[in-house]
């Protein structure tokens, strides 16, 4: 029987701290978060907050924000936009992976317990370490690649129908809520590109102006980089933008089949 050990310092603690709200409030909500910072040398722990939601904004955001700027200003966490443009404040909302300023805190039941996204090393507190993700991210050279001169000398014009074969793909945010919610990264992530990757890799696949897609082909065929996908369909399933990932994927191993036959 396999046997699995964790890092002492991955053990979450018991102790966790508890923050009552002060004062009489109406409708309440217990927010258990996930703390860990590497330069006190202590376990993960989980602390407890209990917010009034009659004084906080109708996301998990906004709850984070309130926390921070009232309660716990210690609490490290990423966001920017808060429109689910940026993909910054991607975390793990109870048992999910999400956007938290696009995840409404009434759609969580019960307490809303708010972890770091899964598979990666933690920097502090709710914030991922996306260095593998980004060095993927550039290895599939993410940018329009061609070989002969534009005839015009201005610009590369797409039709209409060419551009639509873009939609689905382009509006990735790079939030990596997809890849780190696949079991095959998960456990292949050293080799494996994942959903996200894939996905972005497709998008250049599919680009009519791009003039280097047996290039491309060649370094995504490999039984690792590509082959690990086994349409578990995760990827799909949390997507704040609703992409499909997986569809992505299976075109490209259409492509690389055809080109073979």
């Amino acid at each position: 029987m396999a046997e699995f050990t964790l890092p002492k310092n991955s053990v979450i603690s018991k102790k966790g701290k508890a923050y009552k709200v002060e004062g009489k409030a109406g409708r309440t909500k217990s927010f258990k978060v996930y703390r860990y910072d590497p330069d006190t040398g202590q376990n993960p722990r989980y602390d407890t907050y209990e917010l009034n939601l009659d004084e906080c904004g109708p996301m998990v955001l906004d709850a984070l924000i309130k926390i921070k700027n009232e309660v716990d200003p210690s609490l490290t966490f990423r966001r920017s936009c808060r429109e689910g443009i940026c993909g910054s404040c991607s975390m793990n909302i109870g048992g999910r992976n999400g956007l938290a300023c696009t995840t409404a805190i009434e759609d969580v039941k019960g307490e809303v317990r708010i972890t770091p996204l899964p598979h990666c090393d933690v920097v502090k507190d709710l914030v991922p370490d996306f260095t593998h993700l980004y060095a993927q991210y550039a290895s599939i050279q993410p940018w329009l690649k061609t070989a002969t001169p534009d005839p015009s000398g201005k610009e590369r014009l797409q039709s209409p129908e060419d551009r639509e074969h873009l939609n689905g793909l382009y509006e990735c945010i790079l939030c990596f809520c997809c890849s780190t919610s696949c079991p095959s990264y998960w456990w292949n992530g050293d080799r494996f590109l994942g959903p996200a990757i894939l996905l972005q890799a497709y998008r250049w696949l599919a680009d009519s102006r791009d003039e280097m897609t047996g290039e491309r082909l060649d370094q995504l065929e490999d039984p690792f980089r590509l082959y690990r996908c086994h349409t578990i369909m995760n990827c799909a399933n949390v997507c704040p933008k609703g992409l499909n990932p997986a569809k992505a994927i299976a075109e490209t191993k259409k492509m690389i089949a055809e080109r073979a036959a």
